[in-house]
């Protein structure tokens, strides 16, 4: 889906998240050998599987690592390739909406992340320069792109994987969301 998503930005007609999803579920569980093993028509499994992002919760080590960076200053902004409302439901149901600022989607900006233009659409809604800004992800993708775009990184690896080397490496590397509370605690907000 990514792939997809990422190859329709780069030939100029990115898609909606949903949309792109859609077709990558129709394809591959419409695919011969699949479809026929599923336990309710296509249309009604793509249903079911789109349906799951609403159910999404977040990883152990966000809560306090969120509650802890909101509490030293740093604004906290969510940036996703998704949809904004599916975003917003992820942090209302983790209780952690009230710590954002802002809830972006690149449906706004037009190109999917990992293109510079995602990242530059979110500093300007925030009035905010690349320089006192960090993205903070799992994915060396992102992490690689916000590098690109001249933000700050880190790269919460919780699985203890190697970074890619023909990425731009991470400012942080740090096993969650909490670890990089501790490792940011007493920094300057604006990251100057």
């Amino acid at each position: 889906m990514l792939r997809d998503g990422f190859a329709l930005t780069f030939a100029g007609e990115p898609a909606p998240f949903r949309r792109v999803a859609e077709g990558v579920l129709r394809a591959e569980l419409g695919a011969a050998g699949v479809r026929e093993r599923l336990e309710r028509d296509l249309d009604d499994a793509v249903e079911f599987a789109l349906g799951a992002f609403s159910e999404f919760t977040v990883h152990p080590d966000v809560p306090d690592g969120v509650h802890r960076l909101a509490a030293e200053g740093f604004a906290l902004v969510a940036l996703t390739n998704g949809s904004a409302a599916e975003c917003e439901g992820l942090l209302e149901r983790a209780g952690l909406r009230s710590r954002f600022g802002h809830v972006l989607s690149v449906q706004d900006a037009g190109p999917w992340k990992p293109h510079p233009d995602a990242y530059a659409h979110a500093l300007s809604v925030c009035g905010l320069a690349a320089d006192e800004s960090l993205l903070a992800a799992v994915h060396p993708w992102d992490v690689d792109g916000a590098a690109r775009a001249g933000l700050r990184t880190a790269w919460v690896d919780r699985a203890g994987a190697p970074y890619p080397s023909t990425h731009r490496g991470p400012d942080l590397v740090v096993p969650g969301v909490d670890a990089l509370a501790d490792t940011l605690a007493g920094t300057s907000p604006t990251l100057s």
